[in-house]
């Protein structure tokens, strides 16, 4: 993967965190298991009871 632009792969939030953007997890293509904001992979790798929380978390965010 070439080098990482601020923006289009991550962008920094409030408390200063790097945040990976969904366009650099399908360039990477699978899931890390880290429970990533941007998860285009429904956590795939993400242990069960985490998963739930976060893909309940997610749907709560787009209504």
């Amino acid at each position: 993967m070439d080098k990482l632009v601020e923006g289009a792969d991550f962008y920094y939030n409030e408390a200063g965190y790097m945040v990976l953007t969904e366009k650099y997890h399908l360039q990477k293509g699978s899931c890390c298991g880290n429970g990533c904001k941007h998860c285009p992979y429904e956590y795939s790798n993400v242990p069960a009871a985490q998963r739930d929380e976060l893909l309940r978390a997610a749907a709560e965010n787009k209504l």
